[in-house]
């Protein structure tokens, strides 16, 4: 790929992810007319349309989509290479991308608002999804994850807490079908849990093994939708302790169990580890998680 292929699909990237041409020469810093001329070449060298054009900007068709899934992949690890070059020399700015698993934000919002009075240069960047971001692909600097410890090659992965999980109910709950008193009486509760059978925290794994398929009444992708689902009284559910313990609209239907326990790991690349923005977050975070009653 030249240096000229290069600069139109970081254009189209660029038009693909604001959507529109002058949004793109206002980035790029190019004439309007620049942005329109890669775009022409690039359709042209490929042979198909990248974007559907309409009054309100830029649509990528499906083959755009494609391309610039790996446009956006080569300029964030050309970013990151960046980082690498500059390493321990560099200044704590910039973007810091930080990922988490669904539900963290209660614990991670104010070490990233500590972080940002500490290095107010920093934009930060706080992504959760359903799907494991890419550390080597460059899609963040520190990834907080859950269960079992990570074993990607290349990545640095150290302990930051264990979070305490039990079974929980609602008071409005308990007073229209009772509460269990053993697992044997579980069988005959409605309850609440991950959509996915292939949730890999072990309490959710320890539901499913434990109560017919046809018990968990209400199921959802994401543990904010599932925990209001057990406040409003539509079954028993497992919630973090330290969330439900306070609550006195929540009942403990079992208390929480060390094989329940959903560790917390710190995930980074190994080349982005010791830079001082990664290792300046590190260290706020792990001084936070130090008073973390979980």
């Amino acid at each position: 790929m030249g240096i000229d292929t290069w600069d139109e699909i970081r254009t189209a990237y660029q038009v693909a992810r604001l959507g529109t041409v002058s949004g793109a020469a206002e980035v790029l810093g190019v004439h309007h007319a620049t942005v329109i001329r890669h775009i022409d070449a690039l359709e042209k060298r490929l042979g198909t349309k990248l974007f559907q054009r309409h009054a309100r900007g830029y649509t990528p068709t499906e083959a755009g989509h494609d391309l610039l899934s790996v446009a956006q992949t080569t300029d964030e690890q050309f970013a990151q290479l960046a980082s690498r070059i500059k390493g321990i020399g560099e200044t704590v700015a910039g973007e810091l991308v930080v990922t988490s698993i669904a539900g963290a934000a209660d614990l991670l919002v104010p070490v990233l608002a500590r972080f940002q009075t500490s290095y107010p240069a920093v934009i930060l960047r706080f992504l959760t999804d359903m799907r494991v971001f890419r550390l080597d692909y460059g899609e963040a600097h520190v990834a907080i994850r859950a269960g079992a410890a990570p074993e990607e090659p290349d990545n640095v992965v150290q302990p930051l807490a264990r979070i305490r999980t039990g079974l929980y109910a609602a008071r409005s709950y308990a007073a229209a079908h009772g509460l269990p008193t053993s697992e044997a009486d579980l069988a005959g509760h409605s309850f609440v849990g991950a959509d996915s059978a292939e949730s890999r925290a072990p309490f959710n794994r320890w539901l499913r093994a434990t109560v017919p398929p046809d018990a968990l009444r209400f199921r959802g992708t994401e543990s904010p939708a599932i925990e209001a689902a057990i406040r409003a009284g539509l079954g028993i559910g497992f919630m973090s302790a330290y969330r439900a313990a306070p609550d006195p609209d929540l009942v403990e239907v079992m208390p929480p169990r060390p094989e329940w326990d959903a560790p917390l790991w710190i995930v980074t690349h190994v080349d982005l580890h010791r830079t001082r923005k990664v290792q300046a977050f590190l260290t706020v975070l792990k001084d936070a998680a130090r008073d973390w009653a979980l």
